[in-house]
């Protein structure tokens, strides 16, 4: 851990801090929007929450080690970001399964959340891996 934070500088820091940020102000909106069209989350398989802790977790780590990696090699940040986003989709399709396998009428909100919700992280990595390779 000490190695990581002298390996951190400022800008670096505040790549980790707007991760959760958004997810906060993501999930208000999202958790807004199901209470405000009066849908009933209590049948979901995966909480709403859980769904942005466990994503955000997996964008946190995910930038946290681009960062280590940028600071030992720059040229091989990109070809990171590729497998760790591949590994979270191995990891995301375990989790997606149980929905996946639930009869499609009786879960395609469910479906269409968790995919939001993956494809609105693996955004935030993008931008921000973008960001990691354009401040060299």
């Amino acid at each position: 851990m000490i190695l990581i934070k002298n390996e951190m500088n400022k800008n670096d820091s505040k790549l980790l801090i707007f991760v959760p940020f958004l997810a906060l102000v993501f999930y208000a909106i999202h958790n807004y929007i199901l209470e405000s069209l009066q849908i009933d989350t209590s049948t979901f398989y995966y909480k709403l929450s859980t769904l942005y802790s466990t994503f955000t977790i997996f964008s946190i780590l995910i930038i946290l080690i681009l960062i280590v990696i940028k600071t030992k090699n720059l040229d091989i940040v990109g070809m990171s970001f590729l497998i760790l986003t591949s590994i979270k989709m191995v990891l995301s399709y375990v989790l997606v399964r149980p929905i996946l396998s639930i009869h499609p009428t009786e879960m395609s909100l469910q479906k269409t959340n968790f995919f939001g919700i993956f494809i609105l992280f693996l955004a935030i990595e993008t931008i921000i891996t973008i960001r990691i390779l354009n401040n060299k």
